[in-house]
This record gives structure tokens, C-alpha cells and sequence, in this order.
């Protein structure tokens, strides 16, 4: 029992730090196992674990099926039959059943700046439950007081801070900084990541004038399809909170590729 509790503590630990991982229970057992019905092990992405479902290849097997559970995130129960013929290659005479529960968040939001829409952008983010990292140089606006559920908060130029936020596939990126220089160069240093996302403000002068000038750099903002900029969906809020709001249904959208139509015409 206390390993067990260990690993449900590890695991929540996990979960408010945003690092995904995989939970797996053995379920069933039937013959000759080498854990009982109740075991349980936590798998991360990397493949590190804590706890154990019996060690050795059927172990093996298990961390394998869990690491690609967390790539598509999606677990599952799963039969590993340890019989001669079956499917790991084992000859316990037995046969294990396990659940694998993936906790993953499905993206992250990345904003740079921490002036009032990013403030805002970050309290969307914590009633939708997406983990958030804000950057800033500026320590008094980018601070644990007025960002309390940030994931981290890099106290860096914002352009600086993308290589320093680790800006992968899931990262959504949000360009609000205080000046229009700030905002070419972060787009700058993010078109060349792997971001889902990038999205900037400003208006379409402003944006027209940054893309022009990136242009001049080889990147061409209108042919990448990340690029949403200006930011959000038309929804006609001025306000920050409401310019939040646009932003993060944009967000939203574009990850789970919808039209954001009305759900009443569906």
C-alpha cells in the first residue's frame, strides 16, 4: 500500500507540473504472473517509470504500449497473453490484463508578454485548464503574484524566451508584447519551431508592416498556416478580458479543427 500511495502521489505531482503520464493498473490475472491483479506502475514519456508490474519483458512490453498510449493520448486495456503462441513471447502460462489511464494536457500556451491581455489571456487558460508559461523581462508584471497557476515564468526578452520555453508540437503560442519590434521578433524566433500555434496582435497596418519585413528574412508569415495574426476570432470585444477570450476560442479551434460555427446550426 505505501508504494502505492507513493505512485498516486508521484502521479499528481505529475499532473500539476503538466509533465504526462501514464498510469497502468494490472487488472486481471489469470495462471502463472509475475504481479497480482492491483499492481500499479506510472510510465513518462521518456519511459522512465515508478513501481512495477513484474519486471523483465512483460514489464518491457507494458512501459512500450504505455510510452505510445501517451503519444496518442489515449489508453486502453490491454492483454498480454504470456502463454507459448501468444503475443510477448513469454512462457509464464499465464495471461495479464492491464488498464492504462494517459493523463496529458493536450497543449500548452506559451505568452509572451505579461502586460494586460496576457494577464488575461493566462486567467482564460486556467478556467479552460490549459497549464500556461508567460515571459517577460519586466519581473514586476511577470511575477508568481500576478501569474499564480503560470507553469513557469521566464524572466527573458519574450523573443529570448522561446528557445527557453521549449516550444514543441502542443505549444500554442501567444505574441502580446508591450512594443511592435518585440512582437516581429518573437514571430521571428517562433516560425522556425515546431509550434501548433502562433498567434500576434495588432492591427492589420501593423501586422502588414511585420510581415513585410520578415519577409525580407526568407519567412513568409501568409504561407505559413500557424500564423494567425491578427489574433482571435471576430467576436467585437475591445476590452482585454474580451480580447482573451477571442484569443483562446481561436486556440481552441485550431486545435480541435472545428469552424467555431454556431453549435445551434449543427
Amino acid at each position: 500500500m505505501k508504494d502505492q500511495k507513493n505512485i498516486i502521489k508521484l502521479l499528481a505531482e505529475a499532473i500539476d507540473s503538466g509533465r504526462a503520464a501514464a498510469f497502468v493498473t494490472v487488472i486481471s490475472v489469470d495462471g502463472s504472473t509475475p504481479r497480482e491483479a492491483g499492481a500499479k506502475m506510472l510510465v513518462f514519456s521518456d519511459g522512465a517509470i515508478e513501481g512495477t508490474v513484474g519486471g523483465g519483458a512483460i514489464e518491457a512490453l507494458t512501459i512500450k504500449k504505455a510510452v505510445e498510449c501517451l503519444k496518442k493520448g489515449e489508453g486502453g486495456k490491454f492483454v498480454f497473453d504470456l502463454k507459448p503462441g501468444g503475443n510477448t513471447g513469454m512462457i509464464c502460462m499465464g495471461k495479464m490484463e492491464v488498464f492504462i489511464d494517459v493523463y496529458k494536457n493536450p497543449l500548452k500556451v506559451l505568452i509572451l508578454g505579461a502586460g494586460h491581455v496576457g494577464l488575461k489571456i493566462a486567467e482564460a487558460c486556467r478556467l479552460a485548464g490549459y497549464p500556461y508559461i508567460v515571459a517577460d523581462d519586466r519581473k514586476d508584471l511577470a511575477s508568481q503574484e500576478r501569474f499564480p497557476g503560470a507553469q513557469a515564468i521566464v524572466h527573458e526578452p519574450p523573443h529570448k524566451a522561446v528557445a527557453a520555453a521549449g516550444v514543441g508540437k502542443d505549444t500554442y503560442a501567444v505574441i502580446v508584447t508591450r512594443g511592435h519590434s518585440l512582437d516581429r521578433e518573437c514571430l521571428e524566433a517562433l516560425m522556425p519551431t515546431k509550434a501548433a500555434y502562433i498567434g500576434m496582435i495588432g492591427s492589420k497596418d501593423k501586422v502588414g508592416e511585420i510581415f513585410r519585413l520578415l519577409g525580407k528574412k526568407k519567412l513568409y508569415p501568409l504561407k505559413d498556416a500557424r500564423v494567425h495574426s491578427p489574433i482571435g476570432l471576430n467576436l467585437g470585444g475591445k476590452a482585454p478580458g474580451e480580447i482573451a477570450v477571442s484569443i483562446l476560442a481561436e486556440i481552441i479551434q485550431a486545435h480541435y479543427k472545428r469552424d467555431a460555427g454556431h453549435m445551434r446550426l449543427r
